[in-house]
């Protein structure tokens, strides 16, 4: 059974810094992309930034771009999400997902996905 665990949220003061990580575990990855998307209250989920298994291709929303950084290590079947330079407007649950995919911010490309860590940033 696919089971994705992410961790490394919790609270920071804006312009602080998070690192969350996502563990997948269950099958062979190859070949899918891993992505991570954030969900705010009363607010649609967003694709934040998402990264190919060769690591290759990214993507990037422009709220995360020059602030986020995605990475992952695939011997470990696990994605990194660096977040500097925190803001207010980052306050969202940021869910892991795993897709047969390129990377995409569409949530419907992603079959897989973990229960969320939540990220509150104050001002």
């Amino acid at each position: 059974q696919v089971q994705l665990v992410e961790s490394g949220g919790g609270l920071v003061q804006a312009g602080g810094s998070l690192r969350l990580s996502c563990a997948a575990s269950g099958r062979t990855f190859s070949s899918y992309a891993m992505g991570w998307f954030r969900q705010a209250p009363g607010k649609e989920r967003e694709g934040v930034a998402a990264i190919s298994w060769s690591g290759r291709n990214t993507f990037y929303a422009d709220s995360a771009k020059g602030r986020f950084t995605i990475s992952r290590d695939n011997g470990k079947n696990t994605v990194y999400l660096q977040m500097n330079s925190l803001e207010p407007e980052d306050t969202a649950v940021y869910y892991c997902a795993v897709g047969f995919t390129e990377p995409s911010s569409w949530y419907r490309d992603y079959d897989y996905w973990g229960q969320g860590t939540q990220v509150t940033v104050s001002s």
